[in-house]
């Protein structure tokens, strides 16, 4: 993952909204939530969950999947799991972990 591609999707979940929709689809499991019940859930009007989950979808954190007369929408768990490795993967590269600190004053 780059920089860019990380950078855009953290700023798809800094927003409160898009924050609890991607909690609650993460939640869903890979069934998802059909919108009319992720809006429900969230008490969230159809035209504001309508444009949140157009910008976790572009960030590529979501993904939408028509069946039959319902939109359903699931967490892009490739994703999620490719971002929290970002983050992670550098993790005390340059300096001592939390957990030797801890050891060590123990």
């Amino acid at each position: 993952m780059n920089i860019e591609i990380a950078s855009s999707q953290m700023e798809s979940l800094g927003n409160s909204t898009r924050l609890r929709i991607y909690r609650a689809l993460v939640r869903a499991g890979v069934d998802g939530l059909p919108v009319g019940g992720l809006q429900q859930k969230l008490g969230i009007p159809a035209s504001t969950l309508s444009h949140h989950c157009r910008k976790l979808i572009d960030g590529g954190l979501v993904t939408q999947e028509r069946i039959g007369t319902t939109l359903i929408c699931r967490a892009n768990y490739k994703s999620m799991n490719a971002l929290i490795g970002y983050l992670a993967d550098e993790c005390c590269a340059d300096g001592r972990c939390v957990e030797t600190v801890e050891a060590a004053e123990a």
